[in-house]
Parts: C-alpha cells; structure tokens; sequence
C-alpha cells in the first residue's frame, strides 16, 4: 500500500496525501507524477479481452464533497472493456492507447494528448506497450440532489448584486 504523509493545512484540515505531494494551506495540493509509488488497481477479470494488462494507481487530491478526485494510472499491455463510472478527463503522460467508443469510433492517444469520457460509458482500451494518465474524475450528482445547490448559488449571486448596488463595490474579489 502507498505510504502516506500528513500534511496539515493552517485552516486546520489535514488529509493524507501520497508522498511525494504536497498539500498548501490554501488547500492546492501539488504533485510530481514521475517517480510516485502506485499501488495495483486490477482490472475486472471479465473485462480482459487480450493480454495480462497489470494496471496501477495513486489518488493525488480529492475534493472535500468526494464528488472529485485527480488520480495517476497506468496500465500495461493488454485489450479489455472499461466502464467509466463518474465524468473523466484524461492526459496522457507517457505512451499510447488506441480507445474505442460505443458507437465503434476509434481514437489514438499518444502522450501530450488529452480525452474526455462522459459518466456511465463503455470504452474499450487496447494498450500496445504501457500507457500512463493523470485523470481527473468527477462523480455525477443526480439533478434532484443538485436542485438545492443551483437554488442556493442563485439567492448567493441576487445577494450579491444588491450588495454590489447598495455600497458600490463587489464583496468578492475580482475575477
């Protein structure tokens, strides 16, 4: 299993970070993606199309609602179905993957590129030689569940505006 540092954050939230990253106190956590540990994250047996793919990971930050994390993977050679659970966007650190949609599109991501994958999809990833990401995941709230917090960010941007016209300046910090 990784080894793990604590880091204290002057706000008085700590998290467990992986070595090698640090977290500051304003909350950006800060990371160097070669040289990490990962750890094994096996893919589903019944998933593997061709090869022994041996895939690897580390979380590197997640948000404090866990809706949202950014993670390091990577993955040897091998053909196999993978089912993307939440939103995820890709870059593609080191070596190559040939992606196929649902709709049997096929994509070549190489090094530099980057990708996204729409929550609750099937892709099929084959992985000639190895392949290394940085992924930043989002879980899918349920629109009922987002419906307080759309409501909310409305009266927060109406209480805003009549703060705005009533002492002449904005109360947040200019964008």
């Amino acid at each position: 299993m990784q080894k793990m540092t604590r880091l204290a954050a002057q706000d008085t939230t700590s998290r467990d970070i992986p070595q090698g990253a640090m977290r500051m106190a304003s909350g950006l956590t800060l990371a160097r993606t070669e040289g990490l540990e990962l750890h094994d994250a096996p893919i589903n047996p019944d998933w593997i199309l061709d090869g022994a793919p041996r895939a690897r990971a580390l979380t590197l930050a997640q948000g404090d609602d866990r809706n949202a994390n950014m993670a390091v993977w990577d993955c040897t050679a091998g053909r196999f179905h993978w089912y993307f659970g939440c939103d995820e966007a890709v870059y593609i650190l080191e070596g190559s993957v040939t992606v196929t949609g649902p709709d049997g599109e096929t994509r070549r991501l190489e090094a530099g590129d980057t990708a996204y994958f729409p929550a609750y999809s099937w892709f099929t990833w084959e992985v000639e030689d190895y392949v290394r990401k940085v992924a930043f995941c989002h879980d899918v709230v349920p629109s009922l569940a987002r419906l307080p917090v759309r409501i909310l960010t409305r009266l927060s941007l109406i209480a805003e505006r009549l703060y705005t016209a009533a002492f002449g300046f904005s109360s947040r910090p200019p964008r």
